[in-house]
Parts: C-alpha cells; sequence; structure tokens
C-alpha cells in the first residue's frame, strides 16, 4: 500500500470515527486503558490523565479525560472529556485490516500533554500546552515506513507555521527535504479536535 493509500484510508476511518463518536453513551466506558500523572498546570499539584474504552462488535472507541487540579481543593475536576480525538480501533477481519493499532499512550512531559499513536506503519506523536484554561495543540511530528525503502519523517510547528518533511531511502534514492511555510493561526483547542483533523494536517 503506498502512502497516498495510507492517508486515504485514515482520513476515511476518521470521518466514520466522528460520526460514530456522536452516539456513545460516554458514561459506558468502563475499561481503563491507559492512565498518567504530572503537572499540567505549573502549580505542583499532581494533574491525572485516563483513556477509557468500552467493547462493542467491530469497533473500539476512545475517551481521553483530563483531571486537573483546582486552587484550595483536594480534589480534581474533569476539565476535558472527548471521544472524538483518539482514532478508534476496528475489526481487521471484518474491516480488511493489518492489526498493526497500539492503543494510544498519553505522556506528561515538562508540564505538556503528549499523546503517541500507531496505526499500521504510521506513527504520530502530537503535543499541547495548556495555557490560559486550554490545552492547545502546538506540535506534530510523523514517521511512516512504506513497507520497502523509504521512512518519511514530518515535524509540523504550528506556533511557527512551519512543517518539513524528510524522506529517509534506505536504496538508491538520495534523501529529500520539503519545506511548507505557512501564517501561524489559532491553536486548535483539544476539545474542538477530532481524529479526521489530525490526520488532516
Amino acid at each position: 500500500m503506498n502512502k497516498l493509500s495510507v492517508y486515504i484510508l485514515l482520513i476515511l476511518l476518521c470521518v466514520s470515527t466522528s460520526s460514530f463518536s456522536q452516539n456513545i453513551n460516554k458514561n459506558a466506558f468502563t475499561e481503563i486503558v491507559g492512565e498518567e500523572e504530572g503537572d499540567l498546570n505549573q502549580d505542583k499539584v499532581t494533574d491525572k490523565i485516563i483513556v477509557s474504552s468500552i467493547n462493542t462488535n467491530d469497533v473500539r472507541p476512545f475517551k481521553l479525560e483530563i483531571w486537573m487540579s483546582q486552587p484550595n481543593s483536594k480534589k480534581l475536576k474533569l476539565v476535558v472529556s472527548t471521544t472524538k480525538l483518539l482514532e478508534q480501533q476496528y475489526d481487521a477481519e471484518k474491516y480488511k485490516m493489518k492489526k498493526n493499532f497500539r492503543i494510544p499512550d498519553v505522556v506528561i512531559e515538562n508540564g505538556k500533554l503528549t499523546i503517541l499513536t500507531t496505526i499500521n506503519e504510521l506513527k504520530s506523536r502530537y503535543v499541547f500546552r495548556f495555557k490560559d484554561g486550554n490545552f492547545e495543540l502546538t506540535n506534530i511530528s510523523r514517521i511512516l515506513w512504506d513497507g520497502k525503502e523509504t521512512t518519511t519523517e514530518t515535524e509540523i510547528d504550528l506556533l511557527k507555521g512551519s512543517k518539513v518533511v524528510f524522506d529517509q531511502d534506505s536504496g538508491p534514492n538520495k534523501k529529500y527535504k520539503v519545506r511548507d511555510k505557512s501564517k501561524p493561526k489559532p491553536l486548535p483547542k483539544i476539545q474542538d479536535l477530532t481524529s479526521a483533523d489530525l490526520a488532516n494536517y
């Protein structure tokens, strides 16, 4: 499968993800598949991120929750809850897809939320910063292997409005870079993003 086909497949699946997510009972997510603790708002109090799931017949959706500390309170408050952001896991036999799907990982690094995903040969890293009460997407990194000789690396900096694509060839072809520069736009907020939005960057 070539790179274009992989991206088209991802976009189509993400579109179906968005419509499916709207019909999910958010209280049904009882299986916790990922947790991370750390300080997201720089108040030296531990915050928590939870990724949970629910078993369906052929599609496995994921819910991302962010619980944060509050002034003058020992309890954490739920500030983000979304079933739209993380790609769903599809039944491999029914959808004729490869089984190389890793449950998304969440990490807190230097006060920032990082989400790591692996779908087929595409590995992605999304970085969000907490500012003015919102989590804003600032950076995207991707690594895509074509199954043969070429690995494509993509670095997107939304703060600078820059995008760099670098092909690493192990065969007879040469390496090359593609640079794209645009004006920085308002940073997207985590609660407004869908997996289709992320795939379109």
